[in-house]
């Protein structure tokens, strides 16, 4: 049985924790044994913020071992996994450690705060031999997951074009610190840059256009352009500025050689050239779910991860920072390194 601790229990952590229930009600042989917070007696009782629902308000934590320090969990605790729902800019020393001390480690997207830190979490996961996955979620969300079998088996043809949007009013706390959270074009937008890279490889370069509104956040709004070497039209647009009560979207439409495939609120519309249009069918299960459940079957099984490798993830996050010195030079072309 493989046994499990959460470390941060802010919203991420709380999404992760209704999945780990629902998988072992569902017989997976895991156990959900520690929950790690700074402010975990404060947290316990209260609600977090998100831009999705967990599965409660307020969470019953009396079956579990709770800590308020990584330290004392890991001096009581014998685990064979962490997950790792802490800020961004905890990601990497924390990861390291835990996989030094020969722990699986599921880590929250953004992999880390730079593409540096991310290479040398790949490495360490390498050298030690145990799973590093990262939570970029959306390759198992299925109407994206959909889309990547599209392109894999070919029914369509290639991709023409695309545009791929996200947005939300303005999250809270530490997300709104830009070198903690990277802003929104590090922690929000990054999961459609991880789909394009994940479909459609490395982009040659980026031309990006953004703007901080909220002072102190990083970048807020974002736009880029993605240039390839066969002329396909890519853009990806993030948004955490939306006012009111607007709450949290996300989409795309793509443009392939004999259809066109569109996804808004929660429904993934195809538009086959010589066919009538139809409603994808797809799991009601979400990528959080989804990636879980694959994560431990591939532990269990001593198997290495194909999806969502720390490697990948560097990858996509080097796509990012090529997007920052572009808008910083306006919209500049900007070349992305090639070594994922």
């Amino acid at each position: 049985m493989l046994k499990i601790g959460i470390l941060g229990f802010g919203f991420m952590g709380r999404m992760h924790f209704d999945n780990y229930v629902r998988l072992a009600e569902e017989g997976a042989d895991i156990q959900l044994v520690a929950i790690c917070d700074l402010r975990i007696d404060e947290l316990k009782d209260s609600k977090a913020n998100g831009n999705m629902a967990t599965e409660r308000d307020v969470y019953n934590l009396d079956p579990y071992h709770l800590y308020d320090h990584v330290d004392k969990m890991l001096e009581h605790e014998e685990l064979d996994i962490v997950d790792v729902c802490l800020p961004t800019y905890l990601h990497a020393d924390m990861s390291c450690m835990l996989l030094e001390r020969g722990i699986h480690v599921m880590c929250e997207k953004p992999v880390a705060g730079s593409s540096e830190e991310a290479w040398r979490m790949a490495q360490t996961a390498k050298h030690t031999g145990k799973t590093l996955m990262i939570g970029q979620c959306l390759r198992f969300w299925p109407a994206y997951e959909y889309l990547k079998e599209c392109v894999e088996d070919g029914r369509y043809g290639s991709i023409v074009a695309g545009e791929f949007f996200r947005g939300s009013e303005p999250p809270k706390g530490w997300f709104l610190e830009g070198d903690k959270s990277g802003g929104c074009i590090t922690d929000m937008h990054v999961h459609d840059v991880d789909m394009i890279h994940w479909l459609m490889g490395t982009p040659e370069r980026v031309s990006t256009f953004a703007k901080t509104v909220i002072e102190g956040s990083m970048y807020d709004i974002v736009s880029t352009h993605y240039s390839y070497p066969d002329g396909k039209v890519i853009n990806a647009h993030a948004d955490w500025t939306l006012h009111g009560e607007h709450g949290f979207y996300m989409g795309y439409r793509v443009n392939m050689e004999q259809a066109t495939l569109v996804f808004e609120n929660g429904e993934l519309k195809v538009y086959p050239e010589d066919a009538p249009s139809f409603t994808a069918e797809l799991s009601q299960d979400s990528g959080y779910y989804r990636e879980l459940r694959y994560f431990i079957e591939h532990v269990a099984k001593g198997k290495p991860v194909s999806v969502c490798t720390p490697e990948s993830a560097a990858g996509s996050l080097e796509i990012i920072e090529a997007e920052i010195r572009s808008a910083r030079a306006n919209g500049a072309l900007e070349m992305v390194p090639r070594k994922a």
